[in-house]
């Protein structure tokens, strides 16, 4: 790791739970004083302990607190702090934030607002591209409504992709398969995405069906300098979201040659806004049966990802370090030949939601426990006695684990997940257990649609006895904790439930 003087004194973070944290270990690492914003709901939240100072922001809902750049510039200047790290979310790829935080002269630890204004629309970045000559999926972006889809559909062909200029999240996409569907799906996705975003622009694309979602994490310096930290392959999702992330591709496709080649792609996407600090590209992966396998750039996340560990425990960098380095003019510092690839990490995103229906499962942690072990890492946003808020993102924590090679990776992430102790709410824990022992994912055959051909693992089951025991044990605890609180003769014993929650994600699927 560079030991280049720390740029800035004091940074603030505009964000809460783990991805607060993981910016504060960063800081504390290299002698920055960290500030934290929080919310009337996160009063009590880790993340706020977490830092050398925290100023109050607002009510809990985001749009009163976490959202407002006006109390969030306040809070810096109150506390005297140089420069605002957005993490990820909320006002991270929000232009008029950057333009905020130059006014009050505050430094953004991000690129500037030409990236992410281009970026942010995805009808301008495929026009961007194409002038890049970065590969694109065939679409057209010129549509004035829904006879122009169709006659678009004409030259393209079905199946088609229905996408929001404006959109993210999956919201305001569609795949479509004929005509009929078109007329339904282009008037749906106009009406989520003016609902969403308050723009209801519509393009089409062909619908790539058996791909790969594969992206190159890049960094880039003010002084043109951009180098690709390698590939993460976040096919496994459900309705658009990632669920589970690892590093690099498994692919067998995915060569030294095609990993440069998309490397080179990503580099160009960068040059061609000015791009200055960490960023995403985003590929479509179309492994062919007979020939060489294609690449198209889907969209460029102007954001450190929620999935950057796994880039960071192959690569040996700390991106956060190398954002607010370059965030402050310093130069990168090192070089793509710099850039090593060093065995294989995977990361499960523990959601508190129940593992069928994927609903957030708010509700107090009576009992938790991460895993311990080699090659393990946890980037958690709560403790236990925390409230998971409905108001949030139900993601609590993210579970990482790196081997020398892909197989050990996936046994030690097998064992963690069994190791991990999560009571008082339901979680989806079970289903990552079972796409670990799913033969295609341990293959390393998988698509963006893995899922969906693996409808067994969102079935019932063993799941039902599963939650119903955690139900069981959780209440166990809360009695258990009641009595300790009018006693203190059970203050060091092992609550009750502890050994059924093992026993229920412990089964095989």
């Amino acid at each position: 790791m560079s030991q280049t003087r720390a740029p800035f004194s004091k940074i603030l973070v505009a964000n809460r739970g783990e991805i607060a944290l993981r910016v504060f270990r960063t800081c504390r690492e290299h002698g920055i004083a960290t500030v934290a914003v929080y919310s009337d709901g996160d009063r009590n939240s880790p993340h706020v302990a977490g830092a050398d100072e925290a100023v109050h922001i607002g009510p809990t809902p985001s749009a009163q607190s976490y959202l407002r750049a006006d109390r969030i510039i306040a809070a810096a200047k109150q506390t005297g702090a140089e420069a605002i790290h957005p993490g990820y979310g909320f006002l991270s790829e929000r232009a008029s934030f950057v333009e905020a935080c130059e006014a009050a002269g505050l430094t953004f630890i991000g690129p500037g607002t030409r990236a992410m204004n281009v970026m942010g629309d995805k009808v301008r970045a495929r026009k961007a591209m194409q002038a890049a000559g970065v590969p694109l999926v065939p679409g057209r972006e010129d549509l004035a409504d829904v006879n122009d889809a169709l006659a678009a559909a004409k030259e393209i062909g079905y199946p088609l992709m229905v996408k929001a200029s404006a959109g993210g999240g999956g919201k305001g996409m569609r795949i479509v398969h004929d005509d009929e569907a078109l007329r339904r799906g282009f008037e749906a996705a106009q009406r989520e995405a003016a609902a969403a975003f308050g723009d209801d622009r519509i393009f089409v694309e062909r619908a790539v069906m058996q791909a790969r979602h594969v992206e190159i994490q890049l960094m880039a310096d003010s002084q043109g300098n951009v180098v690709f930290l390698n590939e993460r392959d976040c096919s496994v999702q459900r309705r658009h979201q990632k669920v589970i992330e690892e590093a690099p591709s498994p692919g067998p496709q995915m060569t030294p040659e095609i990993r440069a080649a998309m490397g080179e792609a990503a580099c160009k996407v960068a040059h061609a806004v000015d791009y200055v600090g960490a960023a995403t590209v985003e590929f479509l992966f179309e492994e062919q049966a007979d020939g060489e396998p294609r690449f198209y750039f889907l969209e460029m996340n102007t954001r450190l990802q929620v999935e950057h560990p796994v880039t960071e425990m192959t690569t040996g960098r700390d991106l956060v370090w190398d954002m607010i380095r370059v965030s402050a003019g310093q130069p990168l510092g090192y070089t793509q030949a710099d850039i090593p690839l060093r065995g294989h990490a995977i990361e499960c995103r523990i959601y508190a939601e129940d593992p069928l229906r994927f609903l957030p499962s708010p509700g107090p942690l009576l009992r938790l426990r991460w895993p311990e072990g080699p090659g393990l890492r946890i980037d958690a946003a709560v403790r236990e006695g925390s409230e998971v808020s409905s108001h949030y993102d139900p993601m609590i924590a993210k579970l990482i684990a790196w081997g020398p090679t892909r197989a050990i990776a996936l046994g030690r992430m097998r064992r963690a997940l069994q190791d991990t102790v999560v009571l008082g709410i339901d979680c989806n824990i079970p289903f990552h257990l079972r796409v670990l022992d799913e033969p295609d994912f341990v293959a390393g055959h998988f698509d963006t649609h893995y899922i969906d051909k693996h409808q067994a693992l969102v079935e019932a089951h063993e799941l039902d006895e599963a939650r119903s025991q955690v139900v069981a044990a959780a209440a166990a605890v809360a009695a258990a904790n009641a009595r300790r609180q009018s006693t203190s003769a059970g203050a060091t014993a092992e609550p009750a439930g502890f050994s059924a929650w093992q026993r229920s994600v412990r089964w095989r699927g």
